[in-house]
C-alpha cells in the first residue's frame, strides 16, 4: 500500500522543521552554531524521531544527488550531458569528457552534503540511547541511523576512496582514513542495523521509505559485491530474496513509475512531494532530468546515449520504458522536447545525439511543480537479484546465477515469448559479461554503470574512447577547498 501523499507531506513538512532546528554545519569547514545539537537535542523520544527524520531529510537535498546533477550517469557510456549545448557547458560538460577538476563546484556540494549527513546520523546514533524512551523504538532510531551512515559513507568511499571517518558529533578535523577503514564502519552499521531494524512488511504505510532488515542486507551485498567478497555477497543477497519481501513489479516501468512508489520492488527508496523547494517536501533530481521545453519538466539533463540505446536486444520493452522520445505522448501528454536543442547533433566523442530524456523519472503532469514528485529508488529488487547471479557466478555455481539472471528477463519480456530469450550460457568469464549486460539495461540511467565498470575493471576498456584515463579517473578529486580548509592535511587523489 502506497503512503497518501497528505501522509507524506506530513513527514517531509516533519523533516524540514528539524531540519532548520538542528541545522549543521559542513564538515571541515565551521563548528556547530547554537547547543541544540550538543547539549538540548534530543532529548526527549519526541525529539529522537525528529533527530531521525532528519538524517532521512538529506536524501531529498538537491546537492545529495552527486551535487544536483547525474554526473555518474553522465560519466559513463548511458548519458551525455543532455540540456541544450550550452547550458551548464563549462560546469557538467567537462565530466562528459573526464576533464572536470579538482575546484568544480558539484563536487564540493556533494562531498559537504554528505558529510552534513552523516553528522546528522551521528547526533542519533550518539545521544538518542541515553534517551528514556521505548527501547525497541530507541533500537530501531539508532538502527536506521547506522544503516543511513553506511549509505552515506559507500557513496563517499567509492567516489573518494579514503575520506576522512567522522564517528561523532564533536568538531574536529581528521586526516583521510583508508579505504579498509571507512568500508569496515559500513560493515560494522550495517550488520548492526540488520539486527534491530524490522522487515518492509512491518512498517505501517505512514512509515514506508524507512530503513528496513531487507535494505541493509541488499546494500551490505552491494558493498560486498563492490569489493569483489563474493560468497558474502551471494549469502546475504540470498537472504533478501528468501525473505519473501520483495518481488518484481509486474511491469517493467513500474519499477521507477508513480505506479510503483513504495511497491514489491522497492528495497530502498525516498518518497518526494510533487511540489518545488526541498522545504515543500519536493526532490529536484527527476526536475533536474525532466523533459525541456514543451512540456516544461525539467532542465533535460542525462541525454541517453545512442550506445546505450543500440545496447537494448531487438524488441526489449526496457528501451521505451527508460527513454522519452521526442513525439511520444506520455499519461496524455505530447512531448514536443525544447526549441534551443538541435533534435539531432554529434555529441563531444563524435557520436550522433538525439534529443531524448531519461524516461525513469517522468512523473505524470505538464508543469514544473509534479517533476519534483518523483521517487528515487535507490536499490530495487531487479538489483538485488542480479547482484545474486553475478555473485553467485562467480563462486561458481552457474545453475543457481541463471536461475535469478532469467527471472528479471522473464519480467521485461512482459509475456512475449519472441523476445528476450532466457539464457542458458554456464561458462564463467562469457555469464559475466552478460549479465554485465543485464545490469546496464535493466538499471539504466539511475546511476550503477560507472560504478559497474569501475568495480569490475572495464571502466579503462569501455570509457577510454570517452577521455578516461586509468590510475586517476577510477575517483573523483578531493575538493580543493577541503584540503585547502585542513591546510593540507587532507592529501588528494592520484593525478589530481
Amino acid at each position: 500500500m502506497k503512503p497518501t501523499k497528505y501522509a507524506m507531506m506530513r513527514f517531509a513538512t516533519t523533516l524540514f522543521v528539524v531540519c532548520v532546528s538542528v541545522s549543521c554545519q559542513d564538515f571541515l569547514d565551521k563548528p556547530p552554531q547554537g547547543s541544540l545539537t550538543q547539549t538540548a537535542f534530543p532529548v526527549t523520544a519526541a525529539d529522537a524521531l525528529l533527530a531521525t527524520n532528519a538524517v532521512y531529510n538529506t536524501l531529498r537535498d538537491p546537492n545529495f544527488n552527486s551535487g544536483l546533477f547525474p554526473i555518474l550517469d553522465i560519466m559513463s557510456d548511458d548519458a551525455n550531458k543532455g540540456s541544450n549545448p550550452d547550458d551548464q557547458a563549462a560546469t557538467i560538460g567537462p565530466f562528459d569528457r573526464f576533464e572536470h577538476i579538482k575546484t568544480e563546484g558539484t563536487l564540493l556540494r556533494w562531498w559537504n552534503t554528505l558529510y552534513k549527513a552523516v553528522r546528522r546520523a551521528n547526533v542519533v546514533i550518539e545521544k538518542v540511547p541515553l534517551i528514556n524512551m521505548n527501547e525497541t523504538l530507541r533500537n530501531r532510531y539508532v538502527g536506521e541511523a547506522r544503516f543511513l551512515r553506511a549509505f552515506f559513507y559507500f557513496d563517499l568511499v567509492r567516489a573518494w576512496g579514503g575520506v576522512p571517518k567522522l564517528t561523532s558529533v564533536e568538531p574536529v578535523t581528521l586526516p583521510r582514513s583508508t579505504p579498509d577503514e571507512i568500508y569496515d564502519l559500513i560493515i560494522e552499521d550495517l550488520e548492526y542495523a540488520i539486527t534491530v531494524l524490522p522487515e518492509k512488511s512491518a512498517y505501517s504505510a505512514a512509515d514506508r521509505g524507512r530503513a528496513t532488515k531487507g535494505a541493509a542486507r541488499a546494500l551490505l551485498a552491494k558493498v560486498h559485491l563492490f569489493r569483489g567478497n563474493f560468497a558474502e555477497a551471494a549469502s546475504y543477497a540470498l537472504e533478501v530474496i528468501n525473505s519473501g519481501e520483495y518481488s518484481l513489479e509486474p511491469v517493467f516501468a513500474d519499477a521507477n513509475s508513480v505506479n510503483g512508489e513504495h511497491g514489491v520492488e522497492s528495497v530502498f527508496e525516498v518518497s518526494s512531494f510533487g511540489a518545488e523547494g526541498l522545504e515543500n517536501g519536493g526532490n529536484q533530481y527527476g526536475n533536474v532530468q525532466g523533459v525541456r521545453g514543451t512540456p516544461n519538466r525539467g532542465w533535460g539533463f542525462n541525454r541517453p546515449t545512442k550506445n546505450l540505446r543500440d545496447d537494448f536486444e531487438p524488441g526489449d520493452p526496457r528501451l521505451d520504458a527508460t527513454v522519452i522520445f521526442l513525439g511520444e505522448t506520455l499519461d496524455d501528454v505530447f512531448i514536443q522536447g525544447d526549441g534551443a536543442t538541435p533534435d539531432v547533433t554529434t555529441d563531444s566523442h563524435g557520436q550522433e545525439e538525439i534529443e531524448c530524456y531519461n524516461q525513469k523519472v517522468w512523473t505524470p503532469g505538464n508543469t514544473v511543480p509534479p517533476s519534483f514528485g518523483h521517487n528515487r529508488r535507490f536499490i530495487r529488487y531487479a538489483d538485488v537479484l542480479l547482484m545474486a547471479a553475478e555473485a553467485l557466478n562467480e563462486i561458481n555455481n552457474p545453475a543457481q546465477a541463471l536461475v535469478y539472471l532469467n527471472q528479471v528477463r522473464a519480467r521485461a519480456r512482459q509475456g512475449n515469448v519472441t523476445i528476450l530469450p532466457d539464457i542458458t550460457e554456464t561458462d564463467k568469464n562469457a555469464l559475466r559479461d552478460v549479465i554485465l549486460h543485464e545490469r546496464r539495461v535493466e538499471l539504466a540511467l539511475e546511476g550503477h554503470r560507472f560504478w559497474d565498470l569501475v568495480r569490475t575493471g572495464r571502466a579503462a576498456s569501455v570509457l577510454g574512447p570517452l577521455g578516461f584515463v586509468p590510475g586517476k579517473h577510477e575517483l573523483l578529486p578531493i575538493p580543493q577547498t577541503e584540503i585547502d580548509l585542513t591546510q593540507g592535511l587532507l592529501t588528494q587523489n592520484p593525478g589530481w
